[in-house]
């Protein structure tokens, strides 16, 4: 349970598309479909920085029956058209091509990053940095770059994305020596896998890292097991953040008690306490289209994050329709709260979420709450 402060601090109403890397560049309408998922970290002054994810969408997607998406092209955006009857877009979010032997699905919007500078607390708005935002420049990002998730290591800060292309839908690395300008490493994990989260700190040298790769098949467990097959959180080690070795034992896994962590990904990058990583991760307990999206929390051996040492099957939190009421007619889902960030405050973390795929959302949670000092 939250306490303190819990409060959407952006939403798309706030957003000046005008001022972003497609304006001028599309033969098209668009807006600010959600402004969620911000990766966060603190800056040297002190503020807080939100690398936000702006879905931008076509104010008319459907045009002379044929469904558009955006897509990046060597520097330029254009728009390609797929025939109404061949798709499929029950989700919101994306469309799903009938017919064939596997899933192709193209985009309703393009993703790209905004740094938003909050104060230290998290409370207010200070900045929004148009001029510095990240977004696609490379073949493997031509459907945009989603879901930053930011590392303090050191003196430099490591900031993962996810890249969505038809060539690959592959964890990306950006690196930064001021948290403001940043630059682009490449592919550094190739298989689809959204959540990437690299340890603020190392372990006998070396970076560590929650993944969560995706597929349509798994393996059952044996009958009378703890665990429940599916989307688990996997770790894996690396001398420089750049090349990944999974690592060989099991991270956090699907219990088999319940549905409401029937799928589950890492949420923000651990943190070392006292105590082991503090590690915070989603939960998705299967219900209409996407489910139904909670935060839960472990902490992790300090030296081998495979054991998991504490937590709690209560979620931390949950999503919260009072916080987006003002912004209904905007909705376009419900139920998910997708937590993405973490921040030291001194008796309290500042937590920062993505709230129904629309807004960013900043929490106030006490250190009493996971037993630390």
């Amino acid at each position: 349970m939250s306490e303190g402060f819990d409060a959407l601090v952006l939403q798309p109403g706030d957003i000046d598309l005008s001022r972003g890397p497609l304006a001028g560049r599309l033969d098209a309408q668009t807006y600010c479909l959600g402004a969620f998922n911000p990766g966060m970290t603190r800056l040297p002054n002190d503020n807080l920085l939100l690398m936000v994810r702006i879905a931008e969408a076509l104010r008319r997607p459907i045009v002379d029956q044929q469904i558009h998406a955006i897509r990046w092209d060597d520097g330029d955006y254009v728009l390609d058209p797929w025939p109404i009857e061949h798709v499929d877009t029950a989700d919101p979010r994306k469309f799903l091509m009938r017919g064939g032997g596997w899933k192709v699905m193209a985009l309703t919007s393009l993703s790209w990053l905004l740094p938003v500078e909050l104060d230290a607390d998290g409370r207010s708005v200070v900045n929004i940095h148009y001029d510095r935002a990240v977004a696609p420049r490379a073949p493997y990002q031509c459907y945009g770059v989603e879901d930053a998730r930011i590392s303090r290591a050191g003196e430099r800060w490591l900031m993962t994305t996810c890249s969505v292309s038809p060539e690959r839908h592959s964890t990306t690395l950006y690196t930064s020596n001021d948290a403001r300008d940043w630059q682009l490493q490449g592919i550094v994990l190739d298989h689809q896998n959204k959540d990437m989260l690299i340890f603020e700190g190392q372990i006998d040298g070396k970076y560590w890292a929650q993944t969560r790769p995706l597929g349509d098949l798994y393996f059952a467990y044996p009958p009378g097991s703890e665990w429940r097959a599916g989307p688990s959180i996997n770790l894996a080690t690396s001398p420089d953040a750049l090349h990944w070795k999974p690592y060989d034992k099991p991270g956090i896994r699907p219990h088999a008690a319940t549905l409401a962590t029937a799928r589950m990904g890492g949420g923000t990058p651990p943190v070392l306490t006292d105590k082991g990583w503090l590690t915070l991760w989603h939960g998705v307990e299967p219900s209409g289209v996407v489910g139904v999206y909670r935060t839960y929390w472990s902490l992790l051996d300090a030296n081998d994050p495979s054991k998991v040492v504490g937590g709690s099957h209560e979620p931390l939190l949950e999503p919260a329709p009072e916080l987006t009421e003002p912004f209904r007619e905007r909705m376009y889902l419900d139920n998910v709260v997708f937590t993405t960030g973490i921040a030291d405050a001194g008796d309290h973390y500042v937590v920062a979420s993505g709230e129904a795929d629309l807004a960013c959302r900043i929490t106030h949670v006490p250190k009493a709450t996971f037993g630390l000092a």
